[in-house]
């Protein structure tokens, strides 16, 4: 329960960071390379919440985390990627909504990842 409540803060505080630097980011630039923009700095946010609030009692090394997390949220930005890009370009929806739906998306995948592999807990 306290995992899954803290993953929440931390997944709804690093999407807000995400779209925060997307909207910033994308009168500048392309929406998808927004995005990307967006998905780097709410990495950082995401990693150290993750790995001490959510994740605290994992059995694994700081930097075998780090490892094995940055494997994670990049599949999970590929899937919001695709995601964001076929609702964007395909769908022709506005660029915050696409944008919203993906990072919706991609975060399950991003929980059973992290929870079962990147921040594996001792038994």
């Amino acid at each position: 329960m306290r995992t899954g409540v803290w993953f929440l803060v931390v997944g709804a505080s690093a999407a807000v960071v995400h779209i925060a630097v997307f909207m910033l980011a994308s009168p500048f630039m392309w929406p998808e390379v927004a995005n990307a923009a967006g998905f780097g700095v709410a990495f950082m946010v995401s990693f150290t919440g993750h790995r001490f609030l959510s994740f605290s009692d994992a059995d694994t090394r700081f930097w075998q985390s780090l490892r094995r997390f940055a494997a994670t949220a990049l599949a999970g930005f590929a899937a919001n990627e695709l995601m964001f890009v076929a609702l964007l370009r395909g769908l022709n929806l506005p660029d915050w909504l696409a944008l919203f739906f993906a990072l919706v998306f991609a975060s399950a995948q991003t929980f059973l990842l992290s929870r079962f592999w990147a921040f594996r807990r001792a038994r």
